[in-house]
């Protein structure tokens, strides 16, 4: 992206003439853009600043209708103050040039006309442009979020881009002034051509951020409380629906949706053929394993992912005893290396996209997703994993959801903590590798513990580095009760199961990382679970005095990984009796596509 000098001159044929001696010196450093009147160049330069584009230098003539030079330049100067500022004259606005100088903060000013441009106009642009980039920070190339921290929506979207490696920019409405004068631009441009916005939901008018938020749930019954009062309370009145996302373009999306977001930004959520002879379900460590195996083998393989590839492992910071990388890796770099191994080999993969049901036609499983698309295959691998189970019996959670409550966290969450104190509660091995990660950046970390030590579900090297970094701590016998705040969590109350003994904490944040809830609904009534959702597979359909499961259409038992439904498998944390470690889900993946080889040899 090369940054931009803008010339502009209400006489076209000087403003030509202008561009042509730029393009000739500073052509193949700098973009060269011209306007014909004030106006023009400052819809010009706020298309600069949404596309993050960045103004070098700005050579305006002082005699122009509607708009003077010096006067577009303090205008400019709002969204460039580092730009270089050069004011064209005639000899009889010499006098005027000077005054302006210190109301514009002008750089220089030229007299027209210059001929030649080799002694009169190129050595001042030369200093002067030396000087900006001696100075000059580069923009950010990529993807800008505007929003409020404490949204649950803001949230979600930056979790969506972090799970999917997406290199973004956060932008606090509340606490950066940058984030306002974006939003300014924004409504500017909605109202100067309202065909160049897209709104995703109906605008509301002008109201207040928290009104736009959520902010039905915020519970005033604590807003005496001192840290109601700070920064990030004081609302701001926008037309935009926030969060609002810009892209690279310079186009925006306001509170947009994960497949609305996925899709603008390229990633993939439709599927390239109708028929598969595998199809996967969930892009945890199982499936991506099942996928790099089955495509490597000639196998044409789908999968399908909810949010992102990875899976709840994808979000570990660092995983430490994964066979081969002694020193570690994080989940992401695990779950990228995968998903371009399994590309390599030709498999498809979509995310984020979602199933909606599951059927079966002879010898066809047919998978329907939430936009209407069936795909059908001959053999059907689920590995959707599980999710944190969320917490029932806690006072005001519901509320506080996604405004400082939240489960699971990614690695860029850590950020938003520096110098704060964070609570997690939880005692397995997601957990600890993520306090490990917050412990660099927050002030303290505080794990709260059900049972009485942490040695029952948590491996022993991730015991030992909690127990050497002084900054975090471990109740044990010990579970949140209470959280509370207004529009984000302010306080959190644990209590001891043993002693009965209250303690009420301020916290701005809590993470959840307990339990394990596979989301099968989907699968009632073609799928046999156990009486907490996992699926049963092999010799665990086998009960009641029975040789084949009910419904087993087939003169053979079911193959170790196989359903009830021949043909469809199940790897990973989702299946009954499995181990909720990456290295056997991997290696449970890498098995199923052994067996769904020996199945499709009679199909």
């Amino acid at each position: 992206m090369k940054p931009v000098l803008l010339t502009v001159d209400d006489n076209r044929q000087v403003v030509q003439a202008i561009e042509r001696d730029l393009k000739q010196q500073y052509g193949k450093r700098f973009s060269i853009l011209k306007a014909e009147s004030g106006q023009e160049a400052l819809k010009l330069v706020k298309k600069l600043k949404l596309r993050n584009e960045i103004l070098a230098l700005l050579l305006a003539d002082q005699r122009m209708p509607q708009m003077t030079g010096v006067s577009l330049i303090e205008e400019v100067m709002t969204v460039f103050p580092e730009a270089k500022r050069v004011l064209l004259t005639a000899y009889a606005d010499t006098e005027a040039a000077i005054r302006s100088i210190n109301k514009a903060k002008i750089d220089y000013y030229l007299m027209k006309p210059w001929d030649p441009p080799e002694d009169n106009l190129y050595p001042i642009l030369d200093d002067l442009l030396d000087d900006w980039l001696a100075l000059a920070k580069p923009p950010f190339e990529g993807i800008r979020i505007i929003g409020f921290r404490w949204s649950p929506k803001s949230y979600e979207v930056k979790h969506f881009l972090a799970r999917n490696s997406i290199p973004y920019q956060w932008l606090d409405m509340e606490a950066n002034e940058e984030a306002q004068k974006l939003v300014s631009y924004l409504e500017s441009t909605r109202k100067n051509n309202s065909s160049s916005s897209r709104s995703i939901v109906p605008t509301v008018g002008t109201t207040s951020l928290f009104s736009v938020l959520n902010d039905s749930k915020v519970d005033n019954s604590y807003s005496s409380s001192s840290s109601i009062t700070s920064k990030y309370s004081q609302p701001h009145s926008s037309s935009l629906n926030l969060p609002v996302v810009i892209l690279p373009d310079g186009s925006y999306m306001e509170v947009p949706s994960s497949s609305e977001l996925a899709e603008k930004i390229g990633l993939k959520i439709h599927a390239q053929m109708p028929f598969y002879d595998l199809i996967i379900i969930g892009g945890g460590p199982a499936g991506l394993a099942a996928a790099v195996y089955g495509a490597s083998e000639g196998i044409s393989t789908l999968l399908i992912e909810k949010q992102a590839p990875g899976g709840q492992a994808g979000m570990s910071s660092n995983i430490e005893n994964y066979l081969g990388f002694p020193s570690g890796l994080s989940g992401s770099n695990l779950a990228r290396r995968a998903v371009a191994q399994a590309a390599r080999f030709g498999a498809e993969i979509l995310a984020p996209q979602e199933v909606d049901s599951l059927r079966v036609d002879g010898p066809y499983r047919i998978v329907k997703l939430n936009d209407g698309t069936e795909i059908s295959c001959h053999t059907l691998l689920i590995a959707c994993g599980v999710s944190y189970r969320e917490l029932k019996d806690v006072k005001g959670i519901e509320k506080l959801t996604g405004s400082g409550v939240y489960y699971g966290a990614s690695m860029v969450d850590a950020l938003s903590y520096k110098g704060e104190d964070v609570f997690m509660v939880g005692g397995a091995n997601s957990v600890g590798q993520a306090a490990v990660h917050f412990s660099k950046y927050a002030k303290t970390i505080t794990l709260v513990v059900r049972g009485d030590s942490l040695s029952k579900s948590m491996s022993h090297y991730l015991i030992h580095q909690i127990e050497e970094i002084g900054n975090i701590h471990v109740l044990l016998n010990s579970k949140v009760t209470e959280v509370r705040g207004g529009n984000r969590l302010e306080f959190i109350t644990i209590t001891n199961t043993q002693t009965g003994q209250l303690q009420t904490f301020s916290s701005h944040g809590l993470y959840i990382f307990i339990g394990a809830v596979p989301r099968t609904d989907v699968l009632v009534g073609l799928i046999e679970r156990d009486a907490n959702g996992f699926i049963l597979t092999g010799p665990d359909l086998i009960h009641d005095g029975r040789k084949y499961p009910q419904g087993w259409t087939l003169d053979r038992q079911p193959f170790l990984l196989e359903t009830n439904v021949p043909g469809i498998f199940a790897a990973g944390d989702v299946r009954h009796g499995s181990m909720k470690r990456v290295a056997a889900s991997v290696g449970e993946g890498s098995i199923a596509v052994q067996l769904i080889h020996q199945y499709l040899k009679k199909v």
